[in-house]
Formats: C-alpha cells, sequence, structure tokens
C-alpha cells in the first residue's frame, strides 16, 4: 500500500469528516483508480453468464403473477 501524508479534519465531537493530502498525493490515486477500473471493464464479460439460468416459466407471466398476490 502507498504512503500518503494526511491530515484527517474533525468535527466538534471529535468525529472524522474529511482528509486532506497533497494534490500530487491526490493525482496519483486518481491515475491508480482509473488504471484498475479500465481493468475491471476489459475482464468483465457478460457473455460468460449466457445460458446459465433455466428458466421453467416465461418472466413475464412470472411478474404478474407475483404483482397479482400483492392485490
Amino acid at each position: 500500500m502507498l504512503s500518503f501524508k494526511k491530515k484527517i479534519v474533525t468535527d466538534e465531537a471529535m468525529r472524522p469528516v474529511a482528509v486532506l493530502i497533497d494534490y500530487q498525493d491526490w493525482q496519483k490515486i486518481e491515475q491508480l483508480l482509473e488504471a484498475y477500473q479500465l481493468q475491471q471493464k476489459q475482464d468483465f464479460n457478460l457473455n460468460q453468464y449466457a445460458g446459465v439460468i433455466q428458466l421453467t416459466q416465461d418472466p413475464l407471466e412470472y411478474q404478474q403473477q407475483m404483482r397479482d398476490e400483492w392485490h
């Protein structure tokens, strides 16, 4: 884990409400987050879930039955 110089800001009850860090450190964090998000998007593929669920009933019919039970 990277080490950053930080200052914790508290309210009157000494509860933490904010953290102050140097702008250069913030830029490093932003770069790391962006790289991580790009990696997550590339690794995620919805096609891997295609055909996983085998339905025994039409989804719209099931939804209507559930809604009818509420009345």
